[in-house]
């Protein structure tokens, strides 16, 4: 009974530690820490106190505070974790893994603080740190996974492929279409809403406020108003191509789930033919759009439309349980695109940043895999819950979103973005993980929906964080 009442404890500690140490990393990436260094070039302590007429001096004072904090947290943590017989192996040498990289993350610390000349110490310390917190987040998550786990399932034999519609049921599917309202008004108003809904408008602001991250990134305040409209344009369009043919191509398989079964294409609200029209219709518009940008954001745009309909929905969604973590390509390219329509060419900064979103996709998407495990069963789709069991795909939620974090460290080490980022991505990374660490206790539907929106939260905001410091630089 004692072990069981310790393990929701250590798994707190465990994650308020990881987090202290992410708040550390993330600090010492931005420029405003960095700046701060100058202030204070003496080691434990700064040689001058604190004052709100220096604002250098005082984020120096608060990040060496923040940081005695964090490591003895992190040591209590550390000590608490090896001296228990409870605590598994494997958590104790991710914990011993943490340990070691801690002194020298202290002696790192102290010739970053010490030498002011360009050298290999900021950068030898910030990866100290990304260590530390991967081997705090990897304990954490074989800590909360279940003691009763087994080796996971062997992959199934692939579901059978769906029987070919006959001609004639074909034929009828595009003719038998549900009586539409007698209001001339209403009709319209009806068959304007079904192609609405094929465009899947509920992932357009999230992928919209991807690229404007990615045009921010390579412009700062020089973006023009003409590119930011022009490229929205374009993505909207190639959203509702790419939601439009993914409607066409799962329609058989749409019919089998509770979620997906009143979508316009699989209850015959529209005919496959004019849906594939309306399809190719938006491809051409969206390519149209980006042209007016570059030809490169038209080859991205494009690409996007040929990987989600075709590479993801056909050959990835229903063959692979690897699915999600390849298909985060599709999420990633935007990043891309908004990048490329600034300069005409793929930087860094956007390559990082489709690097967030392509390793952000898989802690978000598998939560809604858990909730909707069934109904992915039901419609034949091999995801990691029904192929792999519950169990890991917790465990893989919560290496991902510790993936996601290091990745957003990095971009925020490698570009001028400043507090509000290094805020956001910190506070919301901790609600993030929260609601990731009650998904393993609860195990329910509701855990797992809350998991889901924690994650459309703190990439929103956390794209929006990139809009606001990129823009003021």
């Amino acid at each position: 009974m004692t072990g069981h009442v310790s393990r929701p404890r250590f798994a707190t500690l465990l994650a308020g530690s990881a987090v202290g140490v992410y708040l550390l990393v993330v600090a010492g990436a931005t420029a405003a820490v960095a700046d701060a260094a100058s202030a204070c070039s003496t080691w434990p302590v700064c040689s001058r106190p604190p004052t709100l007429a220096e604002p250098p001096l005082l984020v120096a004072w608060g990040h060496r505070v923040a940081a005695a904090l964090v490591g003895v947290l992190v040591l209590a943590t550390a000590w608490t974790g090896l001296r228990r017989a409870t605590v598994s192996r494997r958590v104790k040498a991710a914990l011993a893994f943490a340990l070691v990289l801690f002194p020298l993350q202290v002696v790192l610390g102290a010739q970053v603080a010490t030498t002011t000349a360009a050298n290999p110490f900021p950068a030898a310390h910030l990866l100290t740190g990304m260590g530390i917190f991967a081997g705090l987040t990897l304990a954490l998550a074989w800590q909360l996974e279940p003691r009763d786990v087994g080796r996971p399932a062997t992959e199934p034999e692939p579901e059978p492929e769906l029987e070919p519609t006959p001609p004639a049921e074909e034929a009828s599917e595009d003719s038998e279409q549900p009586s539409l309202p007698d209001s001339s008004l209403a009709r319209v108003t009806h068959v304007v809403g079904a192609y609405f809904r094929l465009m899947k408008p509920r992932l357009m602001w999230l992928l919209c406020l991807v690229a404007s991250a990615g045009m921010a990134l390579a412009a700062g305040p020089d973006l023009a108003v003409r590119t930011v409209a022009l490229t929205l344009g374009g993505g909207v369009l190639a959203i509702g191509a790419s939601g439009t043919f993914n409607h066409v191509l799962e329609r058989d398989r749409d019919k089998k789930m509770d979620r997906t079964s009143d979508r316009p294409v699989a209850t015959h609200q529209l005919p496959v033919r004019n849906a594939v029209t309306f399809g190719l219709v938006l491809t051409a518009a969206s390519v149209a759009v980006f042209l007016q940008v570059n030809l490169l954001a038209a080859a991205l745009g494009l690409s996007a439309i040929l990987f989600y309909s075709v590479i993801y929905t056909l050959v990835l969604k229903p063959n692979t349980v690897q699915n999600t973590v390849i298909g985060g390509a599709a999420g990633a390219l935007p990043a891309l695109i908004g990048s490329a329509a600034v300069t005409g060419t793929i930087g860094l900064p956007g390559l990082m940043l489709a690097g967030v979103i392509f390793v952000w996709t898989p802690a978000h998407f598998y939560n809604l895999a858990l909730a909707y495990k069934d109904d992915y069963e039901r419609g034949g789709f091999p995801m990691m819950p029904v192929v792999r069991g519950e169990a890991t795909t917790r465990k893989h939620i919560l290496l991902w979103l510790a993936t996601t974090l290091l990745a957003a460290a990095g971009l925020g080490a490698l570009t001028n973005l400043g507090w509000v980022y290094a805020v956001t991505t910190t506070g919301l990374g901790a609600v993030f993980l929260w609601a990731v660490v009650r998904l393993h206790r609860e195990r329910d539907e509701s855990a797992a929906f809350r998991a889901f929106h924690a994650s459309n939260a703190y990439l929103g905001a956390l794209l929006l964080a990139i809009v606001v410091d990129a823009l003021a630089v």
